[in-house]
């Protein structure tokens, strides 16, 4: 069901040639378990080098209709809709969280379903170390707007143990 929906959407969204080249990065993605643009450039079935088959997919990846709201919101509304009980304020667990990765700092939030995290919103932080109110309200603001006919519920470690935050989601 979830799959002949992707597609269909996926279809409208993008013409026939980044279509095949998106079915083609998944496939690649899923037989390689490797999400390196290096390891995916050296095994894409195209007969030219293994830099200009690089270059081609740094090339689709920056397509402008390549964007979450066109993208994933659609899909994640499509699955909530056919995944959570239609309940009255059904309930949502949302985690926000701040990994750091050498001097790559990325805020996320992702809602909790069936003991997995899938990722909704996430933002690159110009800075290393905790984030502030400023750029935890400014990530999950579109969510709580697009979620707002459940109940939230919002996980956060130490990091996001703020009264101002707590407050701000509160009002939200």
């Amino acid at each position: 069901m979830l799959l002949q929906f992707y597609h269909e959407h996926l279809e409208k969204q993008l013409d026939r040639a980044q279509f095949l080249m998106l079915l083609l990065l998944i496939n690649i993605i899923q037989a390689e378990k490797e999400v390196r643009l290096e390891t995916i450039a050296r095994v894409f079935p195209l007969w030219i080098t293994c830099e200009e088959r690089r270059r081609k997919i740094q090339r689709f990846l920056d397509l402008p209709s390549l964007t979450i709201s066109s993208l994933l919101w659609p899909i994640i509304s499509y699955w909530l809709q056919k995944s959570v009980p239609k309940k009255p304020k059904q309930k949502l667990y949302l985690a926000i969280d701040c990994s750091q990765w050498k001097n790559i700092n990325l805020l996320m939030v992702s809602v909790i379903w069936s003991r997995r995290a899938i990722p909704l919103a996430w933002r690159l932080l110009p800075h290393i170390g905790n984030s502030n109110q400023e750029e935890q309200e400014s990530v999950l603001s579109p969510i709580l707007e697009r979620l707002k006919e459940y109940e939230i519920v919002v996980l956060g470690d130490r990091e996001f143990c703020s009264l101002d935050l707590a407050t701000w989601l509160q009002a939200a």
